[in-house]
């Protein structure tokens, strides 16, 4: 999803102070299956994921192009007690992995991820085709990828992306990402429009 710097800094500004740091549903519910090693939570805004992994010990990458929504993120981590820095180059990514959350402020369109290296990765409420094949690749034998984002049905409904760029078509998601095992999937048109999924990097077969 192409966005200039200033546009995403401005709507953090505007809306921090309303904006929950609950996480979205889907990761509340699925939380218990998922792995507690090295994740990445893409274009992560002002850190509810990011946060809610990084407090129960879990080392986390968390990648957006806004530098106000850092600010946010920065201050709920530190009064939550969670270790928290700004790293500088892609090549630093997952390069440690102990708790805490590690900040990539990066254009998602440039950024090119480490591969193997995550076995989380969060991606929700943003969509941008071109990183699908970089997901699967970021992942490691056996990791897994939660992925939530509008779809086209959510033109229906106040709230959202406008632009259908921005919006799944119907049945998109189940297919977008044929180099992992599908473990739970499902769309919704109930006050809003979205799409789900929980996929796993199957291991090699010999």
């Amino acid at each position: 999803m192409s966005s200039s710097q200033s546009d995403w800094d401005e709507k953090y500004r505007l809306t921090a102070a309303a904006q929950s740091a609950e996480p979205a549903s889907i990761v509340g519910e699925l939380l218990p299956l998922l792995p507690r090693g090295p994740a990445l939570d893409v274009a992560c805004g002002t850190g509810r994921h990011a946060l809610l992994l990084g407090a129960r010990g879990q080392h986390v990458t968390a990648v957006d192009w806004s530098g106000a929504g850092f600010e946010v993120l920065e201050a709920r981590a530190r009064a939550e007690g969670i270790p928290i820095r700004r790293i500088s180059s892609a090549e630093q990514i997952a390069k440690r992995h102990h708790g805490g959350i590690d900040l990539v402020q990066a254009d998602l369109e440039q950024l090119q991820l480490p591969e193997n290296a995550f076995e989380l990765i969060l991606c929700v409420q943003y969509l941008q085709r071109s990183l699908f094949p970089e997901l699967e690749r970021a992942l490691r034998t056996g990791g897994f990828l939660l992925f939530e984002t509008f779809t086209q049905a959510q033109l229906a409904f106040d709230g959202g992306p406008r632009n259908p760029e921005y919006l799944l078509n119907s049945g998109e998601l189940r297919n977008a990402f044929p180099g992992l095992r599908l473990i739970f999937h499902r769309e919704l048109r109930a006050g809003q429009g979205i799409a789900s999924l929980l996929a796993r990097k199957q291991r090699n077969r010999n």
